[in-house]
């Protein structure tokens, strides 16, 4: 499976949630695709301490990188125009999904709302 791992992963992992970090451990454990994007990267490192961060890019330099193309920021646009979804948090959600679409993967997210709405498959986590 390909996994796009949204910001709340990321976060959640480094914060020591229990969920994320038995549901990473899970997703690490079997054959999976486990990537993030631009997108997460930014909003996961922009918020938080020096300790946060720090954790954060460990389990970002676990994961592959993969780029918004150019098809998947369109996709993002429109699916925003679509859904009449202005806000800026909106845009971030647009833009992983948009990603999502363009790879075929499933979004991780503890928000399983903000992607299905968008049409992408989506594995969310409590």
């Amino acid at each position: 499976m390909r996994y796009l791992l949204d910001t709340t992963v990321l976060v959640d992992h480094a914060n020591g949630r229990p969920s994320a970090v038995g549901l990473v451990r899970e997703l690490f454990s079997e054959p999976n695709d486990l990537l993030v994007c631009d997108v997460v990267v930014a909003e996961a490192l922009s918020g938080g301490d020096d300790d946060r961060a720090a954790a954060v890019a460990v389990l970002i330099g676990a994961l592959e990188y993969v780029a918004t193309t150019p098809e998947a920021a369109r996709w993002a646009g429109g699916s925003r125009r679509r859904l009449r979804q202005g806000s800026p948090r909106r845009l971030g959600d647009a833009l992983i999904a948009g990603v999502a679409w363009s790879i075929g993967a499933t979004v991780v997210t503890r928000n399983p709302r903000d992607f299905e709405v968008q049409g992408v498959p989506v594995l969310g986590y409590a």
